[in-house]
């Protein structure tokens, strides 16, 4: 791993797309080189945390694919969500039943949460009445931080304090439009304090001993 004490813009452009630095204690990051290592989807390690717990908990895995389901309430906003996605690149799996009959959030959250543990989507979004039911189900597969995306400042803090990777919306609060900004805001941040990835480790572990 390459370990700097400064990341300038010069720097910055020359590290590969994904890849993981290590800046040393005291180390600095220019605000330039913070959009250009944001766009090449750098993660930066501070402080010397150990890379393998950020690599454990599924932390330096750019989103690619994400699976997205939801309840009769947020059918409709989640096709929003799957067209949204799919305009960015990104490959997604749509796990909504078909059928005009009511859906069980539980279910779908379910579905969508364990196709994240299993590896099948890198990311999950799901979209109920709320938004809240479905990030207490998500929560119950060991290894999901589900958070309802409610705005834009909690689904930038979702990834870059808590590592979320299901995101949950509330059909009957916010608007298509809003959903598209919550939306690139959470996938568009980036864990990378130590104190914050090691809150995670100690998260895993409630897991663990429940």
């Amino acid at each position: 791993m390459k370990r700097f004490s400064l990341i300038t813009e010069t720097e910055a452009r020359c590290l590969a797309i994904d890849e993981v630095v290590e800046l040393a204690p005291g180390g600095h990051v220019t605000p330039l080189a913070e959009d250009t290592l944001r766009s090449r989807r750098v993660r930066v390690v501070r402080g010397g945390v150990d890379p393998d717990a950020a690599a454990r908990l599924g932390l330096e895995t750019a989103v690619r694919r994400v699976a997205v389901g939801a309840d009769h309430v947020g059918r409709e906003l989640i096709g929003y969500v799957v067209r949204h996605l799919r305009a960015r690149g990104l490959a997604v799996s749509d796990l909504t039943p078909i059928g005009a009959d009511p859906i069980d959030y539980p279910d779908v959250a379910a579905a969508v949460a364990r196709a994240v543990t299993h590896g099948e989507a890198d990311a999950g979004v799901v979209a109920d009445g709320s938004g809240i039911g479905s990030a207490v189900a998500a929560n119950k597969v060991a290894g999901i931080r589900a958070a309802v995306l409610s705005d834009v400042t909690v689904a930038r803090y979702g990834r870059e304090h808590v590592g979320v990777n299901v995101g949950t919306l509330g059909a009957t609060l916010v608007t298509p439009e809003e959903v598209a900004t919550i939306l690139d805001a959470w996938l568009g941040a980036t864990i990378r304090e130590p104190r914050y990835i090691a809150r995670l480790v100690k998260i895993a572990r409630l897991e663990e001993r429940s």
